[in-house]
């Protein structure tokens, strides 16, 4: 078995944490003049979040660039590298620009819920699963207009077909971006329950900042 070549998978694995921590919410919000949506709206820096603050070619502009931000870095890779590094590059790739989505160090690590980024990293890894992973959250989506609820629909179908069908790296990736995308859904899972979540095109509730503590009265 050859070893893999580690450094060059840590340069890579550094190259699609940056690429991921491009912040496109924020970035179209800042050109168009739009409110900030780490703070407004829903407070979630992502398509869904900017449609409901600035309309549908924002939320276009912004889909399109977490979707690139997650496939390039994994066409890159698999592009410069050759196996057995290839297969363990793209799937590096893959996850880690998913982690700069989620994390972002330009942005105070403050991100997104990885929703794009994770359907662009994987229609590069795993073509078929990618396919299988929008046409799933389009169909969802159609059928409930819940962004939410079709993501993580979408999320737990592609970690099942990609631990039964992908090379181990790939089906690593897939499975932790599916983990931690739910993870991130925590908060409109407990509004799903509860009935409390917008639908597609709806205005979310605002964010709400946390109350400043109160100075104690001197004695």
């Amino acid at each position: 078995m050859t070893a893999l070549d580690w450094p060059t998978l840590l340069l890579v694995a550094l190259a699609a944490y940056l690429v991921g921590s491009l912040s496109t919410a924020v970035i179209t919000a800042k050109l168009l003049g739009l409110p900030d949506p780490r703070s407004a709206g829903s407070g979630n820096p992502g398509a869904t979040n900017v449609l409901r603050l600035g309309g549908k070619k924002a939320a276009i502009v912004t889909l399109v660039g977490d979707l690139l931000k997650g496939l390039l870095p994994v066409v890159v890779a698999g592009t410069l590298l050759t196996d057995p590094d290839r297969t363990a590059a793209m799937g590096i790739a893959g996850l880690f620009a998913f982690l700069g989505h989620l994390f972002p160090v330009f942005f105070a690590f403050k991100g997104g819920k990885g929703v794009a980024t994770a359907a662009g990293a994987m229609l590069a890894m795993a073509p078929l699963i990618g396919v299988v992973a929008v046409v799933g959250w389009l169909s969802a989506a159609w059928a409930t207009r819940y962004s939410s609820l079709s993501a993580l629909f979408a999320a737990v179908v592609s970690a099942a077909l990609a631990t039964l069908l992908s090379p181990p790296f790939i089906a690593l990736a897939v499975s932790i971006m599916a983990l931690l995308l739910i993870l991130r859904h925590h908060g409109n899972i407990r509004r799903l329950i509860h009935g409390e979540e917008p639908r597609i095109g709806e205005k979310a509730p605002e964010s709400k900042p946390k109350p400043k503590r109160k100075p104690k009265p001197s004695e």
